[in-house]
């Protein structure tokens, strides 16, 4: 596992500077590596119609940066990588910059490209960082679709991130990694 760590780099960006995109690059570089996959996500001017005007995260860091390295690992035992970089903004992110990026290198493509896009679609399903999207007329807590197949995946919609059964009191789901509550684009709870 430290021989790994040495070859991961996982950021949470806490402050409203954008994602040095050049930094990760750089950390994944290295000569044995023939290919370099990455995955940018950034926020857009619009959802279903209405104008978005900026994103806002929270995370539980700590665990956050213990499931990311989780996520790496598993990657690691499925494709043969050289570097993983993930770095996850939280804060005000506004349209146009990136919230999430991704490098990983490897020897071939295949296993690069393939380990990218499991770790971006992992990371949304998994890890506790949370998002708000803002529009010109309200604003909404986003479940990542990542989240919500997962939880039918394992068959109860009621589950949690983690799988166990959640309780559902007064339009409230309590899970393993808190209260989350769905605000529609008025500010009211439902």
């Amino acid at each position: 596992m430290a021989a790994e760590d040495d070859k991961n780099l996982i950021e949470i960006l806490e402050n409203l500077n954008p994602v040095d995109v050049a930094k990760y690059m750089n950390f994944v570089s290295a000569p044995q590596a023939g290919a370099i996959a990455t995955f940018a996500g950034t926020t857009r001017d619009t959802f279903e119609g209405k104008t978005v005007l900026e994103l806002r995260y929270e995370a539980y860091i700590p665990m956050a940066i213990r499931c990311i390295n989780m996520i790496c690992s598993s990657a690691r035992a499925s494709w043969n990588l050289h570097s993983i970089a993930v770095a996850h903004r939280i804060g005000t992110v506004p349209v146009g910059e990136t919230s999430v990026f991704i490098a990983v290198s490897s020897v071939h493509r295949a296993d690069a490209l393939e380990a990218c896009r499991y770790l971006i679609d992992e990371i949304k399903a998994k890890v506790p960082i949370w998002k708000k999207e803002v529009y010109s007329n309200g604003e909404v807590w986003k479940e990542n679709s990542e989240f919500l197949e997962r939880r039918s995946e394992l068959g109860n919609k009621d589950a949690g991130c983690c799988g166990k059964k959640v309780e559902i009191k007064e339009h409230t789901k309590k899970a393993c990694c808190g209260t989350k509550v769905r605000v529609d684009d008025q500010g009211r709870q439902d």
